[in-house]
């Protein structure tokens, strides 16, 4: 059984791929390199999701994560880029060896890089593929009565459309708000990216990866002041169709 070596690309900071390393980490994948995205859009992007996951737990930060590795003798290198594209990328990757890369809450990202690790590009989506493709995916998944989860997936040009590897639902108890299911589909993403890696480990990838299959909802877009007040209603009123109890 063998870890593979990988590439960590997250938007500078981002809660969420500060929790996701932070799970990976508890398991000993520890990634080559660190590639953090600073950028305006990655300011926007971690002060959206540090509101939708408010009072909650928060991992800690990339780098007292990595100087937490260099204490016990273990250093990765990380680099700061203006945006993750190829251009800015694969000038730091392409004479490394790498088995994946790790998507650890990012925008869109397409071309070479996707093309890069042996083995692929693997992202955890804080929704259940097909069924709630693009963002917000648990305003949408309150707001259309769809089962709330996140899914662990191959990475292709499309929106969250790549192989699934695993895919779990998040159990909403009544009383749990819009912050609680940001932050439980949060915290699963990175449990599942960790069990993703150990699956590679073990060597199971083959039998696990399959076609998503077809979705009748839209990808969607991120939810509207109308439809989050939608969302805070139902939750409230405790009409979502999918509680455990």
């Amino acid at each position: 059984m063998v870890k593979p070596t990988f590439a960590f690309l997250l938007l500078k900071e981002h809660p969420y791929g500060r929790e996701m390393l932070r799970q990976i980490l508890s398991e000993g994948f520890i990634p080559t390199i660190v590639i953090t995205e600073d950028s305006a859009i990655g300011d926007e992007e971690r002060e959206k999701f540090l509101k939708r996951i408010e009072g909650n737990d928060i991992a800690p930060t990339i780098e007292a994560q990595l100087s937490e590795l260099s204490s016990k003798g273990i250093n990765v290198h990380h680099i700061e880029v203006p945006i993750h594209n190829s251009e800015e990328v694969m000038p730091h990757i392409r004479e490394l060896p790498l088995d994946l890369i790790v998507f650890g809450g990012t925008r869109i990202i397409r071309g070479e890089i996707l093309d890069h690790p042996s083995d692929g590009v693997v992202n955890s989506h804080p929704g259940l593929l097909p069924d709630c493709r693009g963002s917000a995916s648990p305003a949408w998944s309150v707001y259309h009565d769809i089962p709330i989860g996140s899914s662990t997936h191959f990475c292709d040009n499309g929106i969250d459309t790549g192989e699934l590897l695993l895919r779990r639902e998040v159990p909403v108890k009544r009383g749990m708000n819009y912050e609680d299911l940001c932050y439980e589909t949060l915290v699963l993403a990175g449990v599942l990216m960790k069990e993703a890696l150990m699956a590679y480990e073990e060597g199971r990838w083959d039998d696990m990866r399959h076609p998503q299959g077809h979705s009748e909802n839209p990808t969607f877009r991120n939810a509207s002041d109308e439809v989050l007040e939608v969302v805070y209603e139902k939750l409230a009123k405790q009409t979502y169709a999918h509680y455990v109890n």
